[in-house]
């Protein structure tokens, strides 16, 4: 039986939690400037991962603890 490799690129991408999977937010890195002030407080809303997705991170992150 072969052994099980985890995905870099997912690895990279997604910690794992005590209740899920977290990941990145994207558009909050600079040029914070001019984007509004409603778009900036809904981009620091929660980033997990959906549920419907878990079965599939779980494919690429085998050894995720």
């Amino acid at each position: 039986m072969p052994k099980l490799k985890t995905n870099r690129g997912a690895a990279k991408r997604f910690r794992k939690t005590a209740h899920g999977f977290k990941r990145a937010q994207s558009h909050r890195r600079h040029i914070l400037t001019k984007k509004p002030s409603k778009r900036k407080r809904q981009l620091r809303a929660s980033s997990m991962i959906a549920k419907q997705d878990l079965g599939r991170l779980a494919q690429l992150l085998p050894h995720a603890k």
